[in-house]
């Protein structure tokens, strides 16, 4: 560019954008601009059937909520119920913890914690409340937990749940209690009057729970065939118990057969024994009733020896048992020698043969003990010496008969030197 051209600006840039502007073929393509989407319109919901829905909601759950409030406030308040008293226990079993807690005046005093969920589904048991969760939320808030106490009380279905915490202290109604010792031997009946003539219940009442109540807690208990006492006859273990005067009767045989579970049913050497005996569990509790009827104390697996080997030979008994014991439970008193022969019982044992169709009696551990493990003998007889007081045991029915003479012999001499 020469010096003048320099300063014609015009015509030198009309250049320069020539020189620079790109060929027809280096040109990019022109972008078309993007389509916008069309929106699609919503559709409206129609306000009035909205409202109608909300309404509908609304009105439902209203419902809901104001049936089950009233029912929480009839269960709560006590109201509506059918009338209806019980005895109702708080055990042993509902204690949580005993902890030492300190007082306002510095000293610390023993505190006794009570499973209220446990408490809550007695009571629902009992018929008292219905809803166990509604109860322990009110008994969490109130700290009933430590406002009841172990005993016996007199409820029924007018107090709420205020008034049953309160019931059930021992400013509350609390019964006495009484110690009974349940005998090794004693049958169900024998029970009954015991328990009876101690207050716990009155003889009907005790025999209908007896006979009829489903223990179904425990499955060597026949819940099926009810209407006889008989069916408990061996599960009631002999031992001392507490038991609370007149409280609800099926608690008294409950502790009987609680204790029978744990010491018996439960009894690891006891299983030991009885997967090895040709016997089921509850043959073995009528063996052992049986040989609990006969001891004398000191011959247990003896008297087991001879029920096994008649049982499991034919010996010179033909299977026959015939033991006495079996036919007084039978007869239900004294038998004659006219009952040997014409007493119609599955019980007598002179005409059936093998075990009776329950145990006869509450054996105690020592007597289920040698039924699972008799002693290794062949006597097939035995009989009690009036002079000794001791069994003698033989293994021919000729032995048996001379033992018999000598029995008969020295009772004679007992009633001469009495009379």
């Amino acid at each position: 560019m020469s010096q003048d051209d320099r300063y014609r600006t015009t015509s030198w840039d009309g250049d320069e954008v020539s020189r620079r502007a790109p060929s027809e073929p280096d040109r990019q393509p022109e972008r078309s601009a993007p389509k916008k989407k069309k929106k699609r319109r919503k559709k409206r919901t129609n306000p009035l059937l909205a409202l109608l829905l909300w309404l509908a909601i609304v009105a439902t759950s209203s419902a809901i909520f104001a049936a089950v409030g009233w029912m929480l406030a009839n269960d709560f308040a006590a109201l509506n119920k059918p009338p209806m008293e019980t005895t109702f226990q708080v055990t042993e079993d509902f204690v949580s913890e005993v902890v030492q807690e300190k007082q306002e005046n510095g000293q610390t005093k023993e505190v006794t914690h009570y499973d209220m969920e446990k408490v809550a589904a007695a009571l629902k048991e009992a018929g008292l409340i219905e809803y166990e969760w509604f109860f322990r939320l009110f008994a969490w808030f109130y700290h009933a937990d430590t406002k009841v106490s172990q005993g016996a009380f007199l409820l029924n279905t007018e107090m709420d749940y205020m008034a049953l915490i309160r019931s059930m202290r021992t400013t509350g109604g609390k019964t006495e209690t009484v110690d009974i010792t349940i005998p090794e031997g004693y049958n169900v009946k024998q029970i009954i009057e015991l328990l009876a003539e101690n207050g716990v219940g009155t003889v009907e009442d005790l025999t209908e729970t007896a006979s009829s109540y489903e223990f179904d807690e425990y499955v060597f208990v026949d819940n099926e065939n009810l209407g006889s006492v008989s069916r408990l006859e061996g599960y009631l273990f002999p031992d001392t118990y507490q038991f609370y005067v007149g409280a609800r009767t099926e608690l008294a045989f409950d502790s009987m057969l609680s204790n029978f579970n744990k010491k018996v049913y439960g009894n690891d050497e006891l299983e030991e024994l009885l997967e090895t005996s040709p016997y089921k569990f509850e043959e073995i509790i009528a063996i052992a009733s049986l040989i609990e009827k006969e001891t004398d104390g000191s011959d247990r697996s003896d008297i087991s020896s001879v029920i096994h080997n008649r049982l499991e030979n034919t010996g010179e008994t033909g299977n026959l048992l015939q033991i006495d014991a079996s036919l007084v439970y039978a007869a239900g008193r004294p038998i004659t020698q006219e009952d040997y022969a014409t007493l119609d019982s599955p019980y007598n044992l002179y005409q059936h043969t093998g075990l009776p169709p329950t145990p006869i009696a509450n054996p105690g551990l020592a007597s289920i003990k040698a039924a699972l493990s008799p002693a290794d003998t062949n006597y097939y007889f035995y009989v009690l010496n009036p002079e000794t007081k001791k069994h003698v045991f033989s293994e021919t029915l000729a032995q048996h008969n001379k033992a018999v003479a000598a029995a008969a012999e020295a009772a004679s001499r007992i009633a001469a030197s009495e009379g």
